[in-house]
Parts: C-alpha cells; sequence; structure tokens
C-alpha cells in the first residue's frame, strides 16, 4: 500500500479519504488484469504503427466500461444523471486521477477524458441534454470527447476557424480539430466553432475573438464528420484530427447560447486543469516509490545505493517537489469546490507546478535507475513518455504562465 498520510491534510474530508482508499483497492485488484491484457494484444514495439490504435483503441474502451462498472465515472458527471453529485467536486476529482495515473497512466486518460468531454454538459448543458447524454457516460456505455484545438490556434481560442453556420433550426459545422484525445472511438464530442453567417467570407483565423464562439455536442455517426486521421505519439493514446464538412447539427445540440462558447470552455477549464497537476503528481508517487525501492535493493560496493548521500538527497528533492504539487493541486481543488467561482490563477498554479515538478521527478528516477531507466517497457521510461505531453495539453507551461501573471496583475491594480 502506498504512502496516503497525505489524505489527513486539512484540504480533504472523510469522504474523500474513503474514495481515495476505496479506489487504490479497486485498482490493485482490476488494473493489474486489464494490463496484462492489454500487454498481450499490444505490438512487439510498443511505438509500432499500424495495430498499435487498434490495441490502445481496446484497452481504452475496456478500461472505460470497466470504470464504470466499479461506479468510478459517477465522479466525473452531475446527478441526477449518472453522478453522485449535482456540482462537479474537483477534489474527488483530483483523487481518482492521481490513483489511476499512479497505476496506469491509460487508466488515468479513460477516466480524465470522460470527465473533459462532458465537463460543458456537465456545468452548462440543458436538462434534456444532459439526460441523454451523461447516464451512458458515467455507466462506461458511452464514449465522450473535447474539441477544441486548432492546428493554427493551439492555445489561442481566440485565433479558432472552424465555423458554425445557422441554416433553420440547424448549425453547419465546417473546419478542422486536432490532438483531440479519443478523436475515432468516441461516441460524441463536444466541438467548439465560430458562428459565422452564410455568406460570411472570413473562413481564417483573421477573425479574432471570442463574443462569437459557441459549444456544441456532435454525435460521431453525425454524416459530414470523419475522425480518421490518427497521431502517432511517444504515449500511445487514441489521438487524432476531426474534419467538419457540411457537419449539420441540430440547434438542440448548441450549448447554452451563441456566444457562450469561451465561457464555457474557459469554466470547464478551470476544473479540469487542476486534475491535470493531479494525474501528473500520481505519476510522479509512482516514480518515487519506485526509486526508493530500487535504490533500497541496488548494490554498489557492497552496499545499498540508498546509502549514498547523493541519492539520499536526491530522494529528498523528489520528495519535497511532489509535496509542494501536492500542495498546490490541492489547494486549487479545495478553493474551487469551497468558494466557488472562477479559479483561472489556482487552476494554472496547480497544472504548472503539478507538471513541471512531475518531469522533473521522473527524469530523477530515470537516472537513478541508470540504465535500467531506459530499457523500452521499464517503469521509469513509461512514465518518462508518459508525462510529457501534460506539459502541453489543456494549455502549456507557458500558457499557465501567462494566466497566472495576468491574473496576478488584475488583482494587484484592484486592491486599495
Amino acid at each position: 500500500m502506498p504512502d496516503q498520510s497525505f489524505l489527513q491534510w486539512p484540504f480533504l474530508a472523510d469522504e474523500h479519504r474513503d474514495l481515495a482508499r476505496d479506489l487504490e483497492a479497486w485498482c490493485q485488484e482490476v488494473l493489474p488484469r486489464h494490463r496484462d491484457a492489454a500487454a498481450n494484444d499490444a505490438p512487439t514495439h510498443a511505438h509500432a504503427a499500424g495495430g498499435a490504435h487498434a490495441d490502445v483503441d481496446a484497452a481504452t474502451r475496456s478500461l472505460v466500461r470497466a470504470l464504470g462498472d466499479g461506479g468510478w465515472l459517477e465522479q466525473a458527471v452531475v446527478a441526477p444523471h449518472g453522478g453522485i453529485r449535482s456540482q462537479l467536486d474537483v477534489r474527488s476529482l483530483c483523487l481518482c486521477r492521481e490513483t489511476l495515473a499512479r497505476h496506469w497512466p491509460l487508466a488515468d486518460f479513460a477516466f480524465a477524458m470522460q470527465g473533459l468531454g462532458c465537463g460543458p454538459i456537465s456545468l452548462f448543458g440543458s436538462e434534456a441534454q444532459q439526460a441523454r447524454f451523461l447516464p451512458p457516460v458515467a455507466r462506461g456505455r458511452a464514449i465522450a470527447a473535447f474539441a477544441i484545438s486548432e492546428a493554427e490556434a493551439g492555445s489561442d481560442v481566440a485565433a479558432m476557424s472552424t465555423r458554425a453556420t445557422p441554416d433553420g433550426d440547424s448549425f453547419v459545422l465546417d473546419g478542422a480539430k486536432t490532438w483531440i484525445s479519443n478523436a475515432g472511438i468516441a461516441d460524441h464530442y463536444v466541438v467548439f466553432a465560430r458562428v459565422v453567417d452564410a455568406d460570411s467570407s472570413d473562413d481564417s483565423a483573421s477573425r479574432r475573438g471570442t463574443s462569437d464562439l459557441a459549444a456544441f455536442i456532435v454525435e460521431a455517426d453525425r454524416p459530414g464528420l470523419s475522425a480518421d486521421e490518427r497521431i502517432d505519439t511517444i504515449a500511445p493514446h487514441p489521438l487524432g484530427t476531426l474534419r467538419f464538412e457540411g457537419c449539420r447539427v441540430p440547434r438542440a445540440n448548441l450549448i447554452d447560447e451563441v456566444g457562450a462558447g469561451f465561457r464555457i470552455a474557459m469554466a470547464t477549464l478551470d476544473v479540469f486543469r487542476s486534475t491535470v497537476g493531479a494525474a501528473a503528481l500520481g505519476m510522479a508517487r509512482r516514480a518515487l516509490d519506485e526509486s526508493i525501492a530500487y535504490a533500497g535493493q541496488r548494490m554498489v560496493d557492497g552496499a545499498p545505493l540508498v546509502d549514498k548521500q547523493m541519492i539520499q538527497a536526491k530522494l529528498a528533492d523528489m520528495a519535497v517537489a511532489v509535496d509542494q504539487a501536492a500542495l498546490m493541486i490541492y489547494r486549487a481543488a479545495w478553493t474551487k469546490d469551497q468558494l466557488g467561482g472562477r479559479i483561472s490563477r489556482e487552476a494554472a498554479m496547480a497544472k504548472l507546478v503539478g507538471t513541471e515538478a512531475a518531469q522533473k521527478v521522473i527524469d530523477e528516477a530515470v537516472q537513478l535507475f541508470g540504465g535500467q531507466g531506459v530499457v523500452s517497457g521499464s517503469i521509469p521510461e513509461e512514465l518518462y513518455r508518459e508525462v510529457r505531453a501534460l506539459r502541453i495539453y489543456e494549455g502549456t507551461s507557458e500558457i499557465q504562465r501567462l494566466i497566472i501573471a495576468r491574473q496576478t496583475l488584475l488583482a494587484a491594480s484592484q486592491s486599495p
């Protein structure tokens, strides 16, 4: 059983402590079977093309179903439509992601995308939208996805060029989204687009701003939507590009109203950015645990490696980085849960500190393991590949620094 002393911190309540302990027990019992099955189905080389996508797709689908059967996806949506609370509880989401990521990053991915892909619906969806789309996701019988990134826009939401043209009781979507998690396996996508007039000739990102952005629920089988372009990454996940060519979406699938897209996106990221830090934290904890165990049994000059003061100093720095990140993450989550409102600054800090600290801790683990740390399939090597993307998606570390600076300057300007 890993060290769970952090559960006694005042940021957490008894319900969170029970959740973490129960999920830990579930992970130890259930996830090894899924990992073994995925390993048996995987190509000989982890990064091989071709069959790799089918294997990771199947593993993700299996994990989503298992998480649904276990009741864990109830944390990712709101009640009464499959969830256990009327509002998303960020501390619970963080604890789930941290625990799952420590055991298997792909399990965290499967959980996280169910929450993020339904986040706009949970936070802003109508009663009818929630009743239709959330229950299958909570049961693990449907897969969700969040589609905001574009090749030329990236983290600059105001520069997106995907268009939604009103046409009677529908909108017609044209454009492309890329770096979309669960592309190709999702049952629905929450897609952000710029609403334009039918006679508008502006089909580029030159028309900047956020006042005309909107969010739409787009079922995967809508004519005009294709999701067959996949992207290979160093840590294989279902990832790809969506293309919209005259994709007709009913007005009933518009979340909130035209012009609310930017607000919906930022409020959703306010919730889930902290959880990205938590996933990174889980990987960092695993790296620290593995490093302690390895240093204790690795013999050098007739003594365990852990007896070397230089190694002890490395382990101390890793432990400090883990606790610093955890404090920032659960501070942000507590703030959202207890005080409500926007927490852009706190969430950005949580993601920045959590992901940057995890990268350093895992790099130290690879170094401590020496040659074993770069052997394909070893735990440090897997963590090294898995953690890298977390400093990029849902806003890069550079974007987080800009958010923190702007929010800090704004607060200073408003001080008496």
